[in-house]
């Protein structure tokens, strides 16, 4: 995920506190919301992969 959707996620957090979203922009929001969850978890399931778990018995 870029900086720039990043920022977009921050922009309409604070735009939907202030004097909210519309249809347009709650879809957005939320599309945008899903892929940065997905590229949370692929980063995660990748960190767990590379574990190699050492049993020193």
């Amino acid at each position: 995920m870029t900086q720039e959707k990043i920022d977009r996620i921050n922009e309409l957090a604070r735009k939907q506190r202030t004097i909210g979203l519309s249809l347009e922009e709650k879809a957005e929001q939320q599309a945008l919301r899903d892929e940065y969850r997905r590229g949370v978890i692929n980063n995660l399931k990748s960190q767990l992969d590379n574990i190699e778990i050492v049993d020193k018995k």
